[in-house]
């Protein structure tokens, strides 16, 4: 039976930040009202990762989180607490390095290696410099100039030879050693002699090596690298001749005993070229590539997971754990990046048939999740944009596209720049993909008189226009299944990119048949299983594209209202009507009622609090139009002139307007480093944007000017002209974004779905993007709050409450908020969990500022109420409680039985309108549930 957590809290583990430290905060999550650890990946990573998504060993812990005995220790007080584990897992690609051993053995032994099949490698290329070699893209620059420069190095250590480059290691493969060990060999025979035992255990490690031809992977095949290893090893440590021999042809290899004119770097590039690897510019993979990477980072490669043998052999820890009851529940990250995701979780729930699993899956618009997936639901990101929709004023949105065109100049629409960004991707970084796509095309359509007239260079075009115009991240077609809305996608991407491409239309009606699976009866099965092979392949590279071009690049660039740009969200969409609202909660409670209600993750573009204070904009965009005139005059004559460009231009500037208000502290004792954060996320955001600046070629100058203008304003003292404008305006922004931030958090906690809480959220989160909102949490801090809390609410029944919201800025209240929900939550598990969703109906004049429903089950119910859009009705000066702010609104109680807030206390009759005024006269949120004490 699958267990359903009740609330998850998401630890991001790294060094500094291990087993042994999660065991210490396990009390306070129980008393805080959280049930599961929900757990970043634990496996060997690299060396010092501070996420570990890159993966080196699925059958290890890593070892920096640290040793064995700690993990037993935590997951024993785990056990003892009551407690279970969401694991966060990585089924879709490993890191390169040398700490991969895996890959390791890949690029030494090549087709003979017992994981040639592990990794998404095209081992037949076309490309002669990559026929049965893996491209290496991670040199800084050109081959031949790395080569000459003399930093790719050839060594021998106790492993065997290999190559350096820097940190990197590759493995040369067996054979190669007698082209090290019988360079100038005659010398040596001459000065030994024939019969020397040394020279004799030379010749024999020579047969030994010359005896490895065979394609084996059998334990002995292994067994006897490792005896010539050893042996090689031994040779060159016990006897002076071998030694100086290993040691001369080494130099020689890395040109250092060149003679004459001759290229002194001949031996180390002929070397090279005999191996399983082709070392190359980094750059070089952004147009040539045979190998799938994460993304477009080089140096992930994926995994091929479909087949059954990696699929176990990745697995094996995890999914004994979840037999040993260890683990309850798996995160799955990246389903879309899998060749066939739904045989996959076919496979992991066949595996784990009582596992609690959630993907990481983003969801555009309407797009549903695939209903044949054996999951509970997704990791939140579309609960996380749904919510924040509804605190964006919809009406307004006529209003802030002009004040956005007026103060920036940019008319463009997300769909333009999403277009113009996929583009330039595609050329940088993805040509490679398309080039091996249109490959795999040609392969079937010289076969068919229909495709006998398209040319590869016509192919490549049209594939690439195709990925451009793909609305979605992703389709799921298969041999066995697919959405029905998946050939709509399709369709829709087929016709948008004829009508921007007239002259291609031949090429994609062939594309359109490729892609819809419509065979001719007579196509022979081999053609029909390569044509489903090409369109699994397109699914896997519309994500990559999507994600780079979208999250990664646009949503820095369109930035009319930038809560609206995270990760699954719309910025083109400007709030989401309450109407909608209900409705997708609705479907969320029939389809799937135990999906992550998450509001923040360590993908999150900017913290749940900071979201909330710029959703607060929306409503006022008069007032934002008069502050950014302000603004703007206050900074007049600190911007600068680089290369006959204004630094930062426009919209860059409004970018940094909204950053400022989003994530500064509530006072600048509570600051604590916000300079450098705020440097580093600007850095980050103009180089994501592509505008002026980026990762391959960052404009430095351009930059320093930009993070210039930045610093020059926020360290300013508070008379100053920025200031003095800036803080009335935050002050606010803050106050009222408090209000929406808290109605987030009780709408997470009671909506249909298991509430998420990402590492110290419980107090008020203005972080940034990765790594910022990795930082370190101060746990100290928040257990001795969780304690007078429950030690006053002990002592006098909460009656202090009141106060809270006074002094809301220390964050107090939103923990009060997370402890009391959680604990109605527990008290009435089914309901939450179970029972049916029903939105509240309110009446008076503020009816449309109050937003509720009601979890209904075996005729009980409880309430959730929450203001939303009220901050221009509010004022200026608007302060806490709200109270007579609602006037005569109300609402009806449902169920024949009394109701008690979760929070004060105050009880309420059945059956009679309840004055939102009383309701939520104390604190701006309530939760009514049962009053069972009646």
């Amino acid at each position: 039976m699958i267990t359903i957590p009740r609330a998850t809290y998401r630890i991001q583990f790294r060094p500094g930040f291990g087993f042994a430290d999660c065991r210490a905060i396990l009390p306070y999550l129980v008393e805080l009202g959280i049930t599961h650890v929900y757990a970043s990946p634990i496996f060997k990573a690299r060396p010092g990762s501070i996420h570990g998504y890159d993966v080196c060993d699925h059958h290890a812990l890593n070892p920096e989180l640290g040793p064995p005995e700690e993990y037993e220790q935590l997951m024993a007080e785990v056990k003892r607490l009551g407690m279970g584990w969401v694991q966060d897992i990585v089924p879709n690609h490993m890191a390169v390095s040398g700490d991969n051993k895996m890959l390791v053995d890949v690029l030494e032994n090549g087709p003979d290696s017992r994981y040639i099949t592990f990794f998404d490698i095209d081992w037949h290329h076309p490309y002669k410099s990559m026929s049965g070699r893996m491209l290496a893209p991670f040199l800084g620059s050109y081959y031949s100039q790395v080569l000459e420069n003399g930093e790719i190095r050839l060594g021998l250590d106790d492993d065997g030879f290999h190559v350096r480059y820097y940190d990197l290691r590759f493995p040369l493969r067996i054979d190669s050693y007698a082209t090290i060990l019988t360079w100038h060999i005659d010398p040596l025979r001459d000065t030994l002699g024939p019969e020397n035992p040394e020279y004799v255990k030379l010749l024999g490690l020579l047969y030994n090596i010359k005896a490895l031809g065979s394609e084996k992977r059998d334990q002995e095949h292994y067994d006897q690298i490792s005896f010539i290893k050893r042996m090689l090893y031994e040779m060159y440590h016990t006897d002076e001749s071998m030694c100086g021999h290993i040691d001369d042809a080494i130099s020689a290899f890395n040109g250092l005993e060149s003679e004459g004119e001759e290229d002194r770097y001949a031996l180390l590039d002929a070397l090279l070229a005999e191996q399983h690897f082709r070392l190359s510019y980094w750059k070089v993979a952004g147009q040539e590539i045979n190998y799938r990477r994460f993304f477009s980072i080089n140096d992930l490669i994926s995994l091929r997971v479909e087949d059954e043998a990696v699929f176990h052999h990745t697995h094996k820890l995890v999914l004994d754990s979840i037999r040993e009851k260890r683990i309850e529940g798996l995160r799955v990250d990246h389903i879309d990046g899998l060749f066939d995701p739904s045989s996959y979780l076919q496979r992991l729930r066949a595996n784990a048939p009582d596992a609690y699993i959630a993907v990481e899956k983003i969801l555009e618009g309407e797009e549903p999740l695939p209903g044949f997936w054996p999951v509970q639901g997704t990791t939140g990101y579309d609960f996380m944009n749904l919510v924040c929709g509804l605190f964006v004023d919809t009406r307004q949105e006529t209003a802030f596209q002009r004040l956005y065109e007026s103060f920036t100049g940019e008319k463009r629409t997300l769909a333009e720049i999403t277009t113009d960004k996929k583009r330039d991707i595609l050329r940088r970084h993805m040509a490679g993909d398309v080039d091996n796509l249109a490959r795999q095309v040609n392969t079937v359509s010289s076969k068919d008189r229909k495709g006998f007239d398209i040319t590869m260079a016509t192919l490549r075009l049209a594939i690439g226009e195709l990925l451009i115009q793909f609305p979605v991240y992703r389709t799921y077609i298969s041999a066995k299944a697919f959405r029905p809305e998946d050939l709509g996608y399709i369709r829709t991407a087929v016709r948008a990119t004829r009508r921007a491409n007239p002259d291609l239309a031949f090429a994609l009606d062939f594309l359109e048949r490729f892609m819809l699976l419509e065979f001719d009866e007579s196509m022979e099965e081999a053609d029909r299983q390569e044509w489903l092979r090409f369109v699994m392949r397109f699914q896997q590279v519309t994500g990559p594209l999507m994600a780079k071009a979208m999250e990664d690049s646009a949503f820095y660039v369109m930035n009319r209202l930038v809560c609206l740009n995270e990760v699954g969200g719309d910025p083109g969409r400007f709030g989401i009507p309450a109407a909608d609202v209900h409705a997708a909660l609705a479907r969320r409670r029939d389809n799937w009622p135990a999906s992550m209600n998450a509001t923040a993750t360590h993908d999150a573009k900017r913290g749940e609090d900071a979201r909330m204070r710029l959703a607060v904009l929306s409503e006022l965009p008069d007032v934002w139009t008069e502050s950014l005139a302000a603004l703007r005059k206050a900074s007049k004559g600190r911007k600068k002139r680089v290369a006959g460009r204004t630094v930062p231009d426009r919209n860059e500037e409004y970018f940094l307007y909204q950053t400022l208000l989003a994530s500064m502290a509530f006072s600048a004792e509570e600051e604590g480093g916000f300079h450098e954060r705020l440097e580093s996320y600007l850095l980050k955001a103009m180089r994501e944007a592509k505008e002026h600046t980026n990762w391959i070629t960052p404009d430095e100058r351009l930059e320093e000017a930009s993070l210039s203008f930045a610093s020059g304003l926020i360290t300013q003292g508070p008379d100053e002209a920025f200031q003095k404008q800036f803080r009335p305006l935050f002050t606010r922004m803050a106050r009222l974004g408090a209000v929406n931030s808290l109605s987030q958090t009780l709408l997470k906690i009671t909506a249909p779905g298991v509430p998420d809480f990402y590492q110290g959220c419980e107090l008020w989160d203005f972080s940034m993007v990765d790594p910022d909102n990795r930082r370190p949490v101060n746990y100290a801090l928040r257990e001795k709050m969780l304690s007078a809390l429950r030690k006053s609410c002990a002592k006098d029944g909460c009656k202090a409450v009141s106060g809270f919201m006074e002094n809301f800025e220390d964050g107090r209240i939103k923990l009060f908020l997370i402890w009391k929900a959680l604990a109605a939550r527990a008290g009435h598990a089914r309901l939450f969990e179970e029972g049916s969703y029903v939105p509240l109906e309110f009446e008076g004049a503020r009816k449309e500022m109050a937003f509720g429903y009601a979890r209904t089950m075996d005729g009980e119910s409880a309430l959730t109420i929450v203001p939303r859009l009220f901050a221009k009705a509010a004022g200026e000066e608007a302060r806490f409680p709200l109270g007579d702010f609602w006037q005569d609104s109300t609402v009806v109680l449902t169920g024949g039985v009394a109701f008690r807030d979760a929070f004060t206390g105050n009880t309420f009759a059945p059956g009679e309108p309840v004055y939102l005024r009383n309701a939520l006269g104390t604190l701006p949120f309530a939760l009514l549930i049962p009053d069972t004490e009646q």
